[in-house]
């Protein structure tokens, strides 16, 4: 009798965030349940990304929360659905993925205006 041991199967993976905005600074937040990587300040035309194993599996998970001015959102940056490398495009009326199989951009989440206490 013979007997394999596998390992997990991980999939290199890059997922960017891109400040597309018209003028103003880009807050990024992104995390998984086992990192956190901070908030970045994004200039306009600029962007910031992160690389990662991800797990075939299925269970890895990145979300992140964009904050500019009095609006904010939040989204699935990656998760066991996604294949490969993911780009996102923030814009002023939201933040767009890319499909990887014909480059064509898609409205993943608007923008939500919070109210402001005085």
């Amino acid at each position: 009798m013979v007997v394999i041991a596998s390992r997990h199967s991980v999939l290199a993976t890059r997922i960017q965030v891109s400040n597309q905005l018209s003028s103003k600074i880009l807050i990024a937040h992104c995390r998984s349940k086992d990192d956190d990587l901070g908030a970045r300040a994004i200039i306009v035309g600029k962007d910031t990304g992160w690389s990662f194993e991800a797990d075939i599996s299925g269970v890895t998970l990145f979300w992140c929360n964009l904050a500019v001015e009095d609006k904010r959102l939040s989204f699935t940056a990656f998760d066991g659905d996604m294949y490969g490398d993911q780009f996102w495009d923030v814009r002023d009326d939201g933040v767009y993925g890319t499909t990887k199989f014909t480059n064509a951009q898609y409205l993943e989440r608007e923008w939500r205006r919070i109210q402001r206490l005085n």
